[in-house]
């Protein structure tokens, strides 16, 4: 009888001593908070464990979740470099090394003799991890630089992709996608339950719990059914806090932030004829209100809830560039009904994030101009 996906996971675990986990560049608060839980699930059962997305930024509404200020938006390393030195011959009276001008050099004196370069062999060892599990991420590509830049331990080790999108690609060694549930952290707490449900403590539950709010607006979503409400209550019995997590979600908005939106909301725009509803915000307006880049995102997330049917969602924000001289355009897309936002922002590179929603920085160009173009590519889309 074939092993279920939850099976081959746990088989796999148990030969693997350090885990590596990942999320998309633009990880939402679904994503953020399943890494966490399963982060803290996986040191549960005595396995090492790395969080790392690119470019990554904490948004303050989820500091509240324990580890949450260890996730890198980096790696630390993934290999290391082996110098062997025979020394049977000569032998070892003094070893030291210095670093200058980003050389590092490596001195050894013999104790007697000397050694020459038939002495000394290279090598690179294994990469630290030993299985990858890619959370909430429709494709590789979506990792960005963490991906773009290491595709052979990509290609080298087993990769897990978990994941509620219905355009996820299955990339995955074992792949665990449910289009069915509210979130990744639904599926994250099912497959939990499967392995070893005593293990879900309060902070494991209420990262779980986060992710689902997080996802569903507070179970307002039109995807919510019976079974994630029940996970929900379970959740609850086992410690999490469900108040707390909304007190920490919706209710710390600073004045910068209600400044910052009811700018945004002024500027409001909609075609109804394409389904697109835009933002745009000056520079002035930003500085203005004190508010910080986070908060960009909670316009999107408050539009997504309150006008469902948005078929894209954009916001401009104006920024400064390198020189205060040249403008630049910072445009967040989120396409919510099956188009793909990264597709449509193509001509623009670099381009960052998946289908659902993606970023990128327009520079050279008037808040205008741009405003303008974008809308005009996501007509193009429609049409």
């Amino acid at each position: 009888m074939p092993l279920t996906e939850a099976e081959q996971i746990k088989k796999l675990l148990e030969n693997s001593k350090h885990a590596l986990v990942v999320f998309h560049a633009n990880g939402n608060g679904d994503a953020i908070a399943s890494g966490l839980a399963l982060a803290l699930f996986l040191e549960k059962i005595g396995k090492q464990v790395d969080l790392v997305a690119q470019d990554f930024h904490l948004p303050k509404t989820l500091k509240f979740l324990k580890r949450a200020e260890s996730i890198r938006d980096r790696f630390p390393y993934l290999q290391k470099f082996i110098i062997t030195v025979d020394v049977r011959r000569a032998g070892v009276q003094e070893l030291s090394y210095d670093l200058k001008e980003e050389q590092l050099r490596i001195f050894i004196t013999p104790q007697h003799n000397f050694l020459n370069r038939e002495d000394i062999r290279t090598a690179q060892s294994d990469f630290k991890y030993d299985i990858i599990f890619v959370l909430g991420t429709p494709d590789l590509e979506a990792l960005g630089g963490i991906y773009d830049n290491n595709t052979e331990l990509f290609y080298k080790k087993p990769i897990i992709n978990i994941d509620n999108s219905n355009g996820n690609e299955h990339f995955g060694h074992i792949n665990l996608t449910d289009i069915t549930a509210t979130s990744t952290a639904e599926i994250l707490y099912r497959l939990f339950k499967d392995w070893q449900a005593e293990n879900i403590d309060k902070d494991i539950a209420t990262a779980l719990l986060t992710g689902m709010i997080g996802a569903t607006r507070s179970f307002k979503s039109a995807n919510v059914q019976p079974r994630a409400l029940t996970a929900a209550s379970e959740l609850m019995h086992l410690g999490a806090d469900r108040d707390f997590i909304v007190q920490n979600l919706y209710r710390t908005r600073s004045l910068a932030t209600l400044k910052l939106w009811g700018q945004a909301l002024s500027h409001l725009q909609h075609d109804t004829a394409t389904g697109v509803v835009w933002i745009t915000i000056t520079r002035d307006e930003f500085v203005r209100s004190g508010a910080h880049a986070d908060d960009l995102y909670d316009i999107i997330h408050e539009i997504i809830g309150t006008a469902p049917e948005a078929k894209f969602i954009v916001l401009f924000h104006e920024q400064s560039g390198p020189d205060d001289q040249t403008p630049r355009v910072h445009i967040i897309l989120d396409a919510l009904k099956g188009y793909d936002a990264k597709q449509i922002l193509k001509s623009y590179p670099p381009v960052v994030g998946d289908k659902k929603q993606a970023t990128v920085i327009i520079a050279g160009k008037t808040l205008t101009e741009v405003e303008k173009e974008i809308i005009e590519e996501i007509k193009k889309a429609v049409r």
